[in-house]
């Protein structure tokens, strides 16, 4: 039986490594160690792992021989009854409850919405200044989950969660930051100006929020609504049991937090590889510009290399840099390697998706790598797996596709700066540094002297 290897580095040596700079760390494992090693994680030693084979073997079998606890950091973020922390019978119950308002008839109801958020937010952009992608798609993206999950339009309460959920992300935006959630010595309440004081202070704000407007949509339920909290506040399960307001609160939260920040920081590295090579900009342009007038937002996300763009994205820095934690039940053995009752085991997709056996020259952005080859769902997976990918992965992709296609059509933007943006991470995701410059020089000179272009949309 093999033996599984790992750094002797100090343990907090190795967990200040994956903290400060995960990229560089990841790879210098794999290379000295191969598809699995351990790695001395903020929650202990972790066996982590990047072959498909691997990946498919503990995908294929959650719930029988692994078991996914909750996850710590993420149920700090956003509560003990959020979807992604709970495991076994209770995971399934939420996960079936919430599935609803992601089905394909629902999400096209939020096309047109998304389209003219985006042109509405990029038009209050000055011609000839620079600006940051991220904060650009952030605005975008929080406009289109907060109106797609609450329903609401410019109400106050909607602007005051806007501008709490912001400032709470912020508190963690940096590696340096992140730090608050990774160490429990560093969360200690030392009043209002100590870092984990404003962050609860911060959280207190933004939940009371979220418990007034949850109190007022129950009192005034409109079962014709389309919204995700309407939908949620409807839910059954099989016993006829709603959502309680504490499980309605932790599921928001997951939804603004995942439904918002994820897919702008996907965005900014969208924008950015389009404009850093010419040959993609022009294809992605010429697709573009073989739109008619008022097409469908489907027909938009169809598009072949709008969609192999946002899957190059999605590939070469993926946002979520590993799947969620899985716990071993009992004895296993894992491609020839034993594992012990109770040893904790997590994929990276990082890593996965820099293997040279299946993508080569993986570091080059090459989106015709997804119009050659269908990937498996073990060897492409930005958005995990098994009984753990992520609930809101369709709208995710809808969205990002209708934003993109928006942007490059309405509006000549271009980088502001030439050198490459290295990832960094930003609180538990993977991210651009410094949010990617970029510099808005107008309208896209190509689709203005075409009469089909999607600014109807």
């Amino acid at each position: 039986m093999k033996l599984i290897k790992g750094s002797k580095a100090p343990r907090l040596l190795q967990r200040l490594q994956i903290l400060l700079d995960p990229v560089n760390t990841l790879e210098s494992y794999a290379k000295k160690y191969g598809d699995i090693f351990i790695l001395q994680t903020f929650t202990g030693p972790v066996v982590l792992l990047n072959s498909p084979q691997t990946l498919q073997e503990i995908f294929t079998k959650d719930n029988n021989q692994y078991e996914i606890p909750g996850d710590q950091i993420l149920q700090l973020m956003l509560g003990k009854y959020s979807v992604v922390s709970l495991s076994g019978d209770r995971h399934r119950r939420e996960r079936k409850l919430l599935m609803p308002p992601f089905h394909g008839h629902r999400m096209r109801n939020y096309g047109e919405l998304i389209c003219n958020i985006t042109k509405q937010v990029a038009s209050n952009l000055t011609v000839g200044k620079k600006f940051i992608a991220r904060k650009l798609t952030q605005e975008i993206t929080m406009q289109v989950i907060l109106q797609a999950v609450f329903g609401l339009y410019d109400s106050p309460r909607l602007l005051q969660i806007k501008s709490m959920l912001a400032d709470w992300l912020e508190l963690t935006a940096s590696p340096l930051r992140a730090s608050l959630l990774f160490f429990p010595w560093l969360r200690k309440d030392l009043g209002p100006w100590s870092p984990w004081g404003k962050y609860q202070r911060q959280q207190e704000k933004l939940d009371e929020l979220l418990y007034t407007e949850i109190t007022t949509r129950r009192s005034q339920l409109d079962p014709n609504r389309t919204d995700v909290l309407t939908l949620m506040l409807l839910a059954r399960d099989e016993e006829g049991q709603g959502m309680t307001d504490q499980e309605i609160r932790d599921e928001l939260m997951t939804l603004l937090f995942a439904g918002h920040e994820t897919t702008a920081t996907a965005l900014a590295w969208a924008v950015y590889w389009v404009h850093k090579q010419p040959e993609v900009y022009q294809k992605i342009m010429q697709e573009l510009a073989t739109l008619e007038p008022n097409t469908d937002p489907m027909t938009i996300f169809r598009l072949p290399y709008l969609t192999a763009v946002c899957q190059e994205t999605l590939r070469i820095y993926p946002v979520a840099i590993f799947t969620f934690f899985r716990q071993t039940k009992k004895p296993v053995e894992l491609q020839g390697y034993h594992l012990e009752a109770g040893t904790m085991i997590q994929g990276s997709i990082y890593l996965t998706h820099q293997r040279e056996d299946l993508y080569p020259e993986p570091k080059r952005f090459k989106p015709e790598r997804f119009l050659d080859r269908k990937f498996s769902p073990y060897e492409y997976l930005p958005y995990g797996g098994g009984s753990r990918r992520c609930l809101g992965m369709a709208l995710a992709d809808f969205e990002m596709r209708l934003v993109l296609a928006t942007l490059l059509s309405n509006f000549d933007m271009e980088l502001a700066e030439n050198k490459p943006v290295k990832p960094q991470r930003q609180g538990i995701l993977l991210g651009p540094k410094g949010g990617v410059k970029m510099l808005m020089k107008g309208k896209p000179i190509q689709l203005q002297t075409k009469p089909h272009s999607v600014t109807t949309v």
